[in-house]
């Protein structure tokens, strides 16, 4: 049976979970959310900045770049902020490092975090060590025009788009429990629209990875086509 002590020394939901250990947060939303927020649009700008230089003798279309700008903010989550949680999850609820209370913060949109639920422990793990990586391969593939460039975007976005629906869908069989459904900023801003970016960016790239990895297979078929006609 739940102490009632226990239920009521967090601000999670559902307001019946223990956590024995938990440590409120000496650090505001406005501070946590101004740090994410400005780190993000640093690395957004010098990204911006960094691939309007002409690329192998070319330069690169503004939506390209807003995709590159894309993967530098997943390297900096996904290896840094979800690279924290995939290490530190077991003491994050007692522990006041500043990724620590980021997470404390974020848990009032999805509690799991907070008692280091399988599935995100899991998910968050793969995450850090391979799409973090690879996010920062795929800028670095575009700005020295690799060849496997668009295999890449891919990879990680499927991988990005297949992660954020498991989320989501695990989140909805369990009838949306861990976090306090309808809040404007807990469950729509957090929950919500913070994780539809990684459906909806994804969805996008995977069809550009598809439309480009097709064109070139079709050149390449039609040019293998041409020089077995003139073997003939």
């Amino acid at each position: 049976m739940v102490k009632k002590a226990d239920t009521m020394n967090h601000p999670y939901w559902p307001r019946n979970l223990s956590i024995p250990n938990y440590v409120e947060n000496d650090r505001s939303m406005s501070e946590i959310l101004t740090f994410l927020f400005s780190v993000s649009g640093i690395l957004l700008l010098a990204t911006w900045s960094l691939t309007g230089c002409k690329v192998s003798g070319r330069r690169l279309s503004g939506g390209r770049r807003l995709a590159l700008c894309w993967f530098t903010v997943c390297g900096f989550i996904h290896g840094v902020i979800e690279g924290w949680f995939s290490l530190y999850y077991s003491i994050i609820p007692e522990d006041q490092s500043f990724l620590s209370q980021l997470w404390k913060e974020y848990c009032k949109g999805d509690s799991r975090y907070a008692i280091a639920d399988n599935f995100t422990v899991s998910m968050e793990t793969v995450t850090a060590c391979l799409w973090g990586p690879l996010s920062i391969w795929i800028v670095l593939a575009f700005l020295y025009n690799r060849p496997y460039r668009f295999v890449l975007q891919l990879i990680v976005s499927l991988g990005q788009l297949y992660g954020a629906v498991l989320y989501f869908f695990t989140e909805h069989r369990e009838g949306y429990i861990h976090s306090e459904y309808g809040h404007p900023i807990y469950f729509w801003f957090y929950f919500v629209f913070m994780n539809a970016l990684w459906v909806v960016i994804p969805l996008i790239l995977i069809l550009d990875s598809w439309l480009q990895l097709s064109t070139s297979q079709f050149m390449f078929d039609k040019a293998a086509l041409k020089e077995k006609s003139k073997r003939s």
